[in-house]
């Protein structure tokens, strides 16, 4: 890890902001974004982690007001969504065109961003369905998305959000719909692709123990503010905040083996 990739200043995110003070998401957070790290955001529902998510991809909601200052010191310029941000949401269906194929979606990506003809977009497409493990990437560059299983939907959705070989790879509760081995072998998918292209990924998730197994550094969000920030063994051997304490004891025994292990570990 090198460099500060994005740098949040004093951010404060509110929704309804035609109401008097309208309604807090966020509230002052200060929080560096460390070039080439996983970094897990924790909380419960409501604390304000997937609007930080949204803030980043500049995907907040029309009427939403923010303030406070999103820098990027890592890049040479402002981040173009979908291409320097890439974006996995929880429900693949959201971001899953449910009438045209798995494949031509990701095509699209590659053609909008890199001016590719057809037949190599398409030759990328599979390419990239084959490093999301999904099975005969020819097939699936074919079928639709309610031809695959709910697992298969979400590798080809993160196919889709490395297209275009973006610097951060944000993950949004990406694997919080999956059965337990699913959501194993999916973010040991992600673990692999953000170091084998050098990205850097944001892993949003209420699962300390999941997160615990393979990020660098661990963020806490409750109520909208960011509560503790640290190495991922510190925040996990000794807390600091009572919040992160009650995360922990309400959570499966850290001492088990974890479901993932590093990349090359």
């Amino acid at each position: 890890m090198s460099g500060v990739l994005a740098e949040i200043r004093g951010l404060a995110v509110s929704y309804d902001a035609s109401d008097a003070g309208g309604t807090a998401a966020l509230v002052d957070v200060d929080l560096e974004i460390v070039a080439g790290e996983r970094l897990a955001v924790i909380g419960e529902s409501g604390s304000g982690k997937s609007t930080l998510a949204l803030a980043l991809s500049g995907l907040l909601p029309t009427g939403a007001a923010l303030t406070g200052r999103i820098t990027w010191p890592g890049l040479a310029s402002q981040p173009r969504p979908g291409r320097d941000i890439g974006y996995v949401f929880q429900n693949p269906d959201a971001s899953l065109d449910p009438v045209m194929s798995i494949g031509k979606q990701i095509a699209e990506v590659v053609r909008f961003n890199f001016g590719m003809t057809w037949r190599d977009a398409e030759t990328h497409a599979i390419n990239l369905l084959g490093r999301v493990r999904l099975p005969d990437p020819s097939a699936i560059y074919r079928a639709y998305p309610h031809q695959l299983s709910g697992g298969q939907r979400q590798r080809a959705a993160v196919a889709a959000a490395i297209a275009a070989r973006p610097k951060l790879l944000i993950a949004d509760e990406a694997t919080s719909a999956l059965d337990s081995v699913v959501q194993a072998e999916l973010v040991r998918l992600l673990d692999e692709l953000v170091s084998t292209d050098g990205m850097t990924l944001l892993f949003i998730t209420h699962d300390i123990a999941l997160a615990s197994s393979f990020a660098d550094r661990i963020a806490v969000f409750q109520g909208g503010r960011l509560v503790e920030v640290g190495p991922t063994r510190r925040v996990i051997g000794m807390p600091a905040e009572a919040y992160t304490i009650g995360l922990l004891v309400s959570h499966i025994d850290l001492a088990t083996p974890p479901l993932i292990s590093r990349s090359g570990q």
